[in-house]
């Protein structure tokens, strides 16, 4: 943007390429998924510059311009998941917060922001996404059933496919707030990703991340995991559903915690000891693989909260 350009007037154009990659989005089939990920960032550049009252006011006018060229549903979206990141972002970034500072504030916004999305969806609009959604892979599944039987798969087979299918539907119910933080998660990532590579374009200083081989999470979350793995077992084995259900989301949020920092952990080693990348990246993909070695990596990492294996073996230093 060059200093000639008054405020009022940049203010306007980065609505406008906001509104314009919101339509790409959802008119634009494939590229639109890509494009959806730098909505975020015009919003933040507008509110790094000129504050969080230009920034919300911009969010506001984006929500209007998008609920009038498409529909109030899908805008509401495109606000909530990356506009409102945007605005955080940059207003972090005004404030010289740290990069870690950023992405917590970012990811705390925005997982609110998925929340009330989800309200909005259910009780004003009378749209119940979570159910929608079942009932669509409920639906996929019958029809790749009936495709089993016209191509003469056993029967008995297919019944006790069946019988596996509604329970783990029922589990995708009671994962729900972690898949809505993992949404948000990575609707943070988007857009903290996708600034730090356009704002230096723009002569805009943003924090970098430490290099994940340091990266360390609170021991907080080792108890959460210890909390929920008795919960799940309590709520289990007595019929508590509510319990089970809170204990699962504790859990499974503890060990993904858990795994970033136990990759981090292997990042630390794979440096220390200078293992190629070509060698990293088939550890990385036999890992992905292996549901037993994710568990094993997310476990060490939960344990490494607390014992700091990087300090203890390594004399590494905070």
């Amino acid at each position: 943007m060059g200093r000639s350009i008054t405020p009022t007037i940049e203010g306007g154009l980065l609505v406008a390429i906001t509104v314009i990659l919101g339509l790409v989005t959802v008119y634009v089939p494939l590229i639109g998924m890509l494009v959806e990920f730098f909505c975020a960032v015009p919003l933040a550049i507008l509110t790094a510059r000129q504050g969080a009252g230009k920034g919300l006011t911009a969010l506001v006018v984006t929500f209007i311009l998008l609920s009038i060229l498409i529909s109030p549903l899908l805008s509401i979206r495109i606000v909530l998941s990356f506009g409102i990141c945007g605005v955080v972002l940059g207003w972090c970034v005004r404030k010289n917060f740290n990069a870690v500072k950023i992405f917590f504030m970012t990811l705390v916004v925005a997982s609110a922001a998925q929340v009330v999305s989800l309200y909005f969806l259910i009780i004003i609009m009378d749209v119940n996404l979570i159910e929608e959604q079942i009932e669509m892979v409920r639906e996929s599944f019958d029809e790749s059933f009936k495709l089993y039987e016209e191509m003469g798969v056993e029967q008995e087979r297919i019944s006790e496919a069946k019988t596996q299918v509604e329970p783990a539907l029922q589990m995708l119910v009671f994962l729900m707030p972690t898949l809505i933080m993992l949404t948000a998660l990575i609707n943070s990532v988007a857009a903290y990703l996708t600034a730090q590579w356009i704002f230096p374009k723009l002569q805009m200083k943003i924090p970098k991340m430490p290099p994940f081989a340091e990266w360390k999470f609170p021991s907080l979350f080792l108890y959460t995991a210890i909390i929920g793995g008795l919960g799940l077992y309590w709520g289990f084995t007595r019929g508590w559903t509510e319990i089970y259900e809170i204990s699962l989301n504790l859990l499974i949020v503890s060990m993904i915690i858990g795994l970033i920092q136990g990759l981090a952990l292997l990042s630390f080693l794979f440096d220390r000891w200078k293992v190629s990348k070509i060698l990293r990246r088939i550890f990385y993909v036999i890992l992905i693989l292996n549901m037993l070695l994710l568990q094993i990596v997310a476990i060490t990492g939960l344990m490494d909260m607390i014992f700091d294996y990087r300090k203890r073996f390594f004399g590494r230093r905070e």
